[in-house]
């Protein structure tokens, strides 16, 4: 490709105009945007996260922020990344670089001015484009033809560029889900199939944040698919996976939501897989929570609802909803029944008992059993006057 710009954005996209960026790139006339916010002004998506890449080394980029007053973080020196604050908005800067020499986890790096340079060293062609101020777009790779066509390439030899850093195999699959079109041709199923015995290289966190990516694209199916035809799902869960119940969930509507995605894909042991894989614990209690029973049902009556509420919180029974395949009117109707119950609280403790005359002791906790058991059996309708009524009852009879 030339090293001209390959077009002109008009109109300007709407985050160039921000005052908090127009400040950095004013204290920075070299700069330009890079990856992700470029990828997704030309495909019409919203930018969230922008970055920019300088040919100045970190220390004149530093100089030159604080000279115009933004302040500055040096949050990756090494690699020549700082972070420029302003108006409470982070925006990464790192100097071009070029990789020296890389281990599929790490690279040593060289600062260069030479944007194409920097531009060769990244993922894929869609992710290596620049953009400055006024809109010229600078395309060394054919990233933006890609796009148009739904088609994700690495730049240059996918088996090399995998090698580099092995969490590029799973940044394929988080790519392929949101913006591929196209499959991948014969020569990358084979170098993304020959890298799953690798990818066990990698840690376990970067693995599940990518797999939280993944799972959060709009419909992950055809990207999870391919990963498991061609063996790197296997190789990230070997727990097993039911593909075939994740298909259920995203068919029957269900929120775009990583976790409860992924409750559906496991097939194995969930404490287990949530365990080796280091989740948060309240990600791990929310899986292995919702893989259990009992399930709610579209025919059950409010009695019965309010029975399971008891023990179970709503945010459950809907994991659950879903993960039994619930998609529809009727499974629809059952959700807002649950939203809208009040979950039930059995209204008698220990000293309840206590202040009827029951000694302390084994008989307290058996007569509270019994009386909740009568209180579920009536639909958890019973207040607390009735529930003592039935206690006095019980330990009078």
């Amino acid at each position: 490709m030339s090293d001209g710009p390959a077009l002109h954005l008009d109109p300007l996209p709407g985050f160039l105009r921000a005052p908090a960026l127009a400040a950095i790139m004013d204290a920075l006339p070299s700069a330009r945007v890079v990856g992700g916010a470029v990828r997704d002004a030309l495909a019409g998506q919203p930018v969230a996260d922008v970055d920019l890449a300088t040919p100045l080394p970190p220390d004149a980029v530093q100089a030159a922020l604080r000279t115009a007053g933004i302040k500055v973080v040096p949050t990756g020196l090494a690699h020549g990344t700082v972070t420029a604050v302003r108006d409470r908005q982070g925006f990464e800067i790192t100097t071009l670089r070029r990789d020296v020499e890389t281990d599929g986890r790490h690279a040593t790096v060289a600062f260069t001015e030479n944007w194409r340079a920097d531009a060769a060293r990244r993922d894929f062609t869609i992710n290596a484009m620049f953009l400055t101020r006024d809109g010229a777009v600078f395309d060394y790779f054919g990233g933006i033809a890609d796009l148009r066509a739904g088609r994700l390439r690495f730049v240059g030899d996918p088996a090399a560029r995998m090698a580099e850093d092995w969490l590029r195999v799973l940044r394929y699959f988080r790519f392929y889900a949101r913006y591929a079109t196209e499959p991948p041709d014969a020569a990358l199923r084979t170098a993304l199939q020959a890298s799953a015995p690798h990818l066990g290289r990698l840690s376990v966190e970067r693995v599940w944040t990518e797999l939280t990516r993944i799972l959060a694209a709009r419909d992950p199916r055809k990207a999870l698919h391919l990963m498991d035809d061609l063996g790197v799902l296997a190789a990230v869960l070997p727990e097993g996976a039911d593909r075939a119940a994740l298909d259920r969930v995203v068919a029957a509507g269900a929120p775009v939501d990583s976790v409860l995605r992924f409750a559906a894909l496991l097939a194995g042991d969930p404490l287990a897989a949530a365990t080796r894989l280091k989740l948060a614990n309240a990600d791990r209690d929310r899986i292995v929570a919702a893989r259990c029973a009992p399930l709610p049902r579209p025919e059950m009556d409010d009695d019965a609802l309010r029975r399971l509420l008891v023990d179970t919180p709503a945010g459950t029974l809907l994991d659950r909803s879903w993960l039994a395949g619930g998609g529809g009117a009727d499974w629809d109707a059952l959700r807002e029944r649950i939203k809208a119950m009040p979950r039930p609280v059995f209204p008698l403790a220990g000293r309840d008992a206590l202040a009827i005359g029951v000694p302390a002791g084994p008989r307290v906790g058996a007569l509270l059993q019994a009386v909740r058991d009568w209180w579920m059996a009536g639909g958890c309708r019973a207040d607390c006057e009735s529930c003592r009524a039935e206690l006095r009852r019980r330990a009078e009879a």
